[in-house]
C-alpha cells in the first residue's frame, strides 16, 4: 500500500508540473498531452523507473481513458455539424480510411512497416480534436467557417476510428450475435437519450439544477453513473468498452443545453482534465518503451514515412472541400485534420492489450503521433499566417 501511495503522489506531481511545462516560452508550443507522455515516460520502468503501470495506477489510466472518451462524445456537437460539414466530414473520413488502408497493404507488403494493416490503417486516419479545438480557440478560428469546417472533420476523425476499432477489429462474439449486439448497444443508448433530450423541459431539470451548487452534485453522479452504465453495457455486449464511454457523452451533450449544461460541462471538464485524464496520458507514456526508437536503424526511417502518411491520408479530403476552402486554407486544413495522437494512443493501447500489435511497432506509432501534435499545428498557423 506504501508504494501505491507514492505512485499516486509521482503521478499527481507530474499532473502538476505538466502545464507549467508547456507555459515555458519557446518557439515550439508544445500541448499539455505530450508533456504528460513525456514526463510519465521519464518516471516510468523504461527510464528512472520511480512508478510502474500496475495495480492502482494501471486501474486509474483506465478510467482516465474512459472519461477521456467520454469527454470527446461530449464534446460533438451535432448542431453545428448538420448539413454540409457533417456530409463533408462524413465523406472525407470515408475517403481517408480507403487510402490508409491502400497505403498500409503497400508498406506492410513490402516489409516498411510491421503493424496490423487495419489497425495501423485506422490509427493513421484519426484527428486529435480534444487537442485542436484549444489551439484553434486560442488562435481565434475557432467559431470562423474554417474552424467549424475543420472541427466536424476532426470529430468525423475521432468517431470514426473509434466505431471500426469496437466494431471490426476487436468482435468477442460470432459475426451475427456481435451484430444483433451492436444493434442492442445502439437502441438502448437511442433510447437513453430519447429520455434525457425529452427531460430537458421537465421539472426534473429543476431539480437538478438546484442541487448544482450543493454537496450532492446530483447532475454530476447522474453523468458519472450513465457513464459507468454504457461502459458495462458495452463490455457485457463484447463491444470495447471505450464506445459506451464515448456514448455517454454524447448522449450528456445533446441533454445538457442552455446555462445549466454550461455549468455541467465545466465541472466535468473539472474532473476530466484535472484529475482522471491526465493519468491516462501519464500512464502511458509510462508504458511506453523508449528503447524501441533505436531497436533497428529503420525506426527513424519508419516514423518518418508514417508523418508523411499522415498528411496524405487526413490531406487527401480537402480535394472534397475544393468548393469550400480557400486556396490557401487547403494546406493548412490538411495538417490540422493530421494532429492525432490521442486516439492513435488509444488505438495503440487496445491493439497491445489485446495482442493484435507488438509493442514496440505500437511505440512507433505514438511516436509519429507525439510529432504530429508538436509539428503540424505549429506549420498550419504559420502557412495561415494568423
Amino acid at each position: 500500500m506504501e508504494s501505491y501511495r507514492i505512485a499516486v503522489f509521482v503521478i499527481a506531481l507530474v499532473a502538476a508540473f505538466a502545464p507549467l511545462l508547456v507555459k515555458i516560452p519557446t518557439r515550439f508550443r508544445m500541448p499539455v498531452v505530450v508533456a504528460e507522455m513525456l514526463l510519465g515516460m521519464m518516471v516510468g520502468p523504461h527510464i528512472f523507473n520511480w512508478v510502474s503501470a500496475d495495480g492502482l495506477v494501471g486501474m486509474l489510466g483506465e478510467l482516465g481513458l474512459t472519461f477521456l472518451l467520454f469527454m470527446v462524445g461530449l464534446e460533438i456537437n451535432l448542431d453545428e455539424m448538420k448539413g454540409k460539414p457533417l456530409t463533408l466530414a462524413v465523406g472525407g473520413w470515408l475517403l481517408s480510411f480507403i487510402v490508409a488502408m491502400a497505403c498500409m497493404y503497400v508498406v506492410h507488403a513490402i516489409g516498411l512497416i510491421q503493424a496490423p494493416p487495419l489497425l495501423a490503417a485506422v490509427a493513421l486516419s484519426t484527428t486529435a480534436l480534444g487537442i485542436l479545438a484549444p489551439i484553434l480557440r486560442d488562435e481565434g478560428i475557432l467559431t470562423t467557417d474554417f474552424g467549424k469546417l475543420l472541427l466536424s472533420a476532426a470529430a468525423m476523425g475521432e468517431f470514426g476510428p473509434l466505431i471500426v476499432v469496437s466494431m471490426l477489429i476487436i468482435p468477442t462474439h460470432s459475426t451475427f450475435l456481435h451484430t444483433i449486439f451492436i444493434l442492442a448497444f445502439i437502441g438502448i443508448t437511442f433510447f437513453i437519450a430519447d429520455t434525457a433530450i425529452n427531460a430537458r423541459s421537465s421539472a426534473l431539470i429543476d431539480l437538478l439544477a438546484q442541487t448544482m451548487q450543493s454537496t450532492g452534485q446530483l447532475p454530476v453522479r447522474i453523468c458519472i453513473a450513465l457513464q459507468a452504465l454504457l461502459v458495462v453495457l458495452a463490455g457485457e455486449f463484447g463491444l470495447n468498452v471505450v464506445v459506451g464511454a464515448f456514448a455517454a457523452g454524447m448522449v450528456v451533450s445533446l441533454a445538457s443545453k442552455g446555462d445549466g449544461g454550461v455549468i455541467l460541462r465545466q465541472k466535468l471538464d473539472a474532473i476530466g482534465y484535472g484529475f482522471l485524464i491526465p493519468i491516462f496520458f501519464i500512464v502511458a507514456g509510462m508504458k511506453f518503451d523508449i528503447s524501441a526508437l533505436w531497436a533497428t536503424p529503420l525506426v527513424p526511417v519508419q516514423i518518418i514515412c508514417l508523418l508523411g502518411l499522415l498528411i496524405l491520408i487526413r490531406g487527401v479530403p480537402v480535394l472534397l472541400y475544393k468548393q469550400t476552402l480557400a486556396p490557401n486554407d487547403r494546406l493548412p486544413f490538411a495538417l490540422y485534420s493530421a494532429t492525432g495522437l490521442p486516439m492513435i494512443v488509444i488505438i495503440s493501447e487496445v491493439g497491445v492489450t489485446s495482442g493484435l500489435m507488438a509493442a514496440d511497432r505500437a511505440a512507433v506509432l505514438v511516436s509519429a503521433g507525439m510529432i504530429s501534435v508538436l509539428l503540424f499545428p505549429l506549420l498550419a498557423e504559420r502557412i495561415r499566417g494568423v
